[in-house]
């Protein structure tokens, strides 16, 4: 396998233009896709970047794990009383509690990793 850095610079961007005199409005592409004319933004909006600070992302990453893992607690405790929720839906919310918990705990370790190799630095 070779290293990323062996990746040949002959395939820059500026090769992949359609050929002059072609529309790409006219193009024929996939069934029900238009093709994307520059300038055109199909409703696709720019987002700014946002003001948050670090700390209030993380809380809100922490908030929204804990809602999945809320949301699942009360899927297998509706199950467990007969409720109106199948079975395929509780694991479903269980599932996706567990993976969101999974990631967070993640995040948690290579911050802290960071955190510590900052610490070894020596100034």
């Amino acid at each position: 396998m070779f290293p990323i850095s062996a990746i040949p610079s002959a395939m820059p961007a500026q090769g992949i233009m359609p050929s002059p005199g072609i529309n790409p409005a006219e193009t024929v592409g996939a069934p029900g896709i238009d093709p994307l004319v520059p300038g055109q933004t199909d409703g696709i909006t720019q987002t700014q970047p946002s003001s948050e600070s670090f700390g209030s992302l993380l809380g809100r990453f922490v908030e929204d794990v804990n809602s999945s893992q809320n949301t699942a607690a009360n899927a297998i405790q509706s199950l467990q009383s007969g409720g109106n929720v199948s079975l395929h839906q509780a694991v479903l919310a269980m599932e996706e509690a567990n993976v969101s918990f999974q990631l967070m705990v993640e995040v948690r370790n290579r911050l802290l990793e960071s955190y510590q190799e900052i610490m070894r630095m020596q100034m």
